[in-house]
């Protein structure tokens, strides 16, 4: 962390000389020219989740870049919803507050979310009810990495990198002394009502103030059809034949009732608010600022109905609180080794509060962490480039109230990481290393002889190495191999308790090794005039791959034990085995057609993932194989789109699983932009499952209770000045 702050100060005080220099040979009424902003640029293809801006055809691994119209179309509450309709993209659907992005079918710890490269410094990994601290309102722009290259962002980022980017740090003196961006939406499945706010004004030559804010508050999500799956209502009205209502218990249970649910999903309404400030000291060479914010939620969980006697039934709410600080610095040194240094750290302290139905406090979830990272990039020479760097994260996590599934736990982990790559011609290649330390410590009180104790300590070297070749000035084919270790979360060693988020009593185990992993993907890119094709194919081979498996009660029973508690929950114990992914994500347009000012294009994406724990059986809550088609009008000043997405049915399930329906969905949308297609304002209207389609999605572990969204009316206007 010192060589961090060093860092930090270093540029502050190189920005402080050059400024200084700058105004001291300028004309004061000369304003000096801003560098253009690393995140702003008008190339959509442009990569800038990487130590080296990467031009997206020229990746070695599966990315998408969501910006402009097409983040406005795809914008929901949740980071995850918002995400879902890319290629090798699901969402955990926890409702509609709470859904986090799937990459390649690898959820929680396998894979990061991050903002502006930074963590999100919540405990949205810990399950799946818990919602990420990211605002899709205030985003710019969203970066997927799927695959072997998000390894420079940690180990825990197998699966790959979701990258949110905001203007909370201003990179860049607006033109004309400030800037004004703001969005209002409207969706009818919830009376969804929201908007936010982004400022920037210039003081002076190098100095940017910047302040932001946003309001999202939404009613209960009407559904499609019943909100029990079919199975499940079977299920209650099996049991509300053999169960009679007891009209003198206090609270019964009404299965039935339950099982003739149909429309709005209860317990499923939201309010959140979110307020940030920033500023930056920006010059010709490079800038350094900070930014603080505030995030504030409180929003419903989906019931989990009871089907079975004997069963509980909540309705629970979170009420979740961030408070952040940001630090983000770069300077280009111009030298003909050293070509630019990057710093940058986030630190957030968090709390959520999961309420009962009489608004008592039932846990309490409590997050303080820590994450840097400093990067040097070396110049050009040759067609050969490379950036490295360390990075570290602190995280200190703590459970209490009735469901303390988990001990108060510490995580530490440091990385030193590089990348290189080397271009001639026609050919690029790439490779990067990464070693890590992480030590993990659970430091429960003596008498408390509920869990595991202890801690662990790991070193996991990981590593990547691809080519890549242009076949003609429009096609580029290549294939990357990548070897990865992961050490085992505080979730997967020190779990020992009921989680009603789940429904299940997690039981970890303090002597896990690392997780390792072999992968291969193969990658190909098209883009000519009027057209593109990007596609990618990938293996995984696991040795002491982690999951969760269905056990005995009996072995949560004797781990509680020691305590006096009952095991009412199904057991799940945290176990380690070989496994095997492998898939595809491919996606194409091709414009058919040309009438009059209007260009009309056909696209299509579609997306398989196949995961299988050696000698148990498939990985529980995998996507299944998805295919989306669409045709686009696109003019200076209108757009229309009309696409349709089928989600094939999910057979392949763990023995504990139910299986999912396939289903297909239908959405339209208008876009406007009534003063020209470079204007900043723009109106977006949508309509979402036309038909109504009562769906579900495999990889939620509510799917037979919470259904998606049913048919949605959406209106959203960007601004701009």
């Amino acid at each position: 962390m010192k060589t961090m702050l060093f860092g930090a100060t270093a540029l502050a005080a190189l920005l402080a000389s050059q400024a200084h220099a700058q105004t001291a040979a300028t004309d004061p009424a000369t304003p000096t020219p801003a560098p253009a902003p690393a995140s702003s640029t008008n190339q959509r293809d442009i990569i800038v989740t990487a130590p080296l801006q990467t031009s997206e055809r020229d990746v070695l691994q599966g990315t998408t870049v969501l910006t402009g119209q097409e983040l406005t179309r795809q914008l929901r509450p949740s980071i995850g919803e918002t995400l879902a309709r890319q290629p090798g993209v699901s969402a955990s659907s926890f409702g509609p507050s709470a859904s986090r992005p799937i990459l390649r079918g690898f959820q929680g710890d396998r894979i990061r979310v991050l903002t502006d490269g930074i963590g999100s410094i919540d405990v949205s990994n810990t399950s799946v009810d818990h919602a990420v601290i990211i605002d899709p309102l205030l985003s710019e722009r969203i970066e997927i990495l799927r695959g072997p290259s998000a390894l420079l962002y940690g180990t825990s980022a197998v699966g790959g990198v979701v990258n949110v980017i905001d203007t909370r740090i201003p990179r860049s003196v607006p033109e004309n002394g400030y800037r004004l961006n703001g969005i209002a939406n409207y969706g009818s499945a919830a009376n969804e009502r929201s908007g936010g706010m982004a400022g920037d004004v210039a003081v002076g030559q190098h100095l940017v103030l910047h302040a932001d804010g946003s309001y999202l508050k939404s009613g209960d999500l009407r559904t499609g059809g019943y909100i029990l799956s079919r199975d499940a209502r079977a299920q209650a009205l099996a049991t509300a034949a053999a169960t009679p209502v007891d009209p003198n218990e206090a609270d019964p249970i009404d299965y039935a009732a339950s099982a003739q649910l149909k429309g709005k999903l209860p317990n499923t309404q939201s309010e959140t608010w979110t307020a940030g400030a920033g500023a930056s000291i920006i010059t010709d060479n490079g800038s350094l600022g900070v930014s603080y914010s505030h995030y504030d939620s409180l929003y419903g969980v989906p019931i989990r109905y009871a089907t079975q006697a004997g069963q509980e039934q909540e309705a629970p709410r979170l009420d979740v609180v961030q408070n952040r600080v940001d630090l983000r610095g770069e300077i280009d040194t111009g030298g003909d080794v050293l070509s630019k240094i990057r710093v940058r750290v986030g630190q957030a302290s968090y709390r959520h509060f999961e309420l009962e139905e009489d608004n008592s406090v039932g846990t309490a979830f409590y997050n303080k962490g820590l994450e840097g990272r400093l990067e040097v990039v070396q110049a050009n020479r040759g067609g050969w480039q490379g950036a490295s760097g360390v990075q570290f994260y602190n995280r200190i996590f703590n459970v209490a109230g009735d469901e303390a599934f988990l001990p108060k736990n510490e995580t530490n982990q440091t990385g030193l990481f590089t990348l290189q790559q080397y271009e001639s011609g026609k050919f690029r290649a790439e490779g990067g290393v990464r070693y890590e330390i992480t030590d993990l410590a659970a430091r429960t009180p003596e008498d408390d002889l509920r869990f595991f104790r202890g801690s662990q300590s790991y070193h996991s070297v990981s590593g990547s190495l691809g080519a890549s070749y242009a076949l003609t000035d429009s096609i580029r084919v290549g294939l990357n191999g990548s070897r990865t270790e992961r050490a085992p979360s505080a979730e997967e060693l020190f779990a020992n308790g009921a989680h009603a988020g789940t429904q299940a009593y997690e039981l970890g185990n303090p002597d896990f090794k690392l997780e390792k992993s072999w992968g291969l993907e193969g990658t190909l890119h098209a883009h000519g005039d009027g057209f593109s094709f990007d596609a990618s194919a990938y293996y995984n081979w696991f040795s002491n791959y982690i999951s969760e498996n269905q056990v005995a009660p009996s072995v949560c029973q004797a781990a509680a034990d020691p305590s006096g508690r009952t095991v009412d929950l199904p057991c799940f114990q945290y176990q380690q085995a070989n496994a095997r992914y492998y898939g595809f994500e491919a996606d194409a347009s091709v414009k058919v057609a040309q009438i009059g000012g209007y260009a009309v294009n056909a696209d299509v994406l579609g997306d398989y993932v196949h995961a299988n724990i050696v000698d148990q059986g498939p990985v529980p809550r995998i996507p299944p194989m998805r295919v989306l088609g669409g045709i686009e009008a696109q003019g200076d000043r209108l757009n229309g789109r009309v696409e349709v997405e089928h989600v094939f049915d999910q057979n392949r399930i763990a023995a504990f699983e139910t299986k999912t329906n396939d289903y297909t969905m239908v959405n339209a949308s208008i876009g406007l932009s009534p003063f020209g297609k470079d204007s900043k304002t723009t109106l977006l209207l949508s309509a979402n499952n036309l038909f109504d389609v009562n769906a579900r999605r495999a990889t939620s572990f509510l799917k037979d209770f919470a259904p998606l969204a049913g048919r949605d009316f959406r209106a959203t206007l960007r601004f701009g000045l």
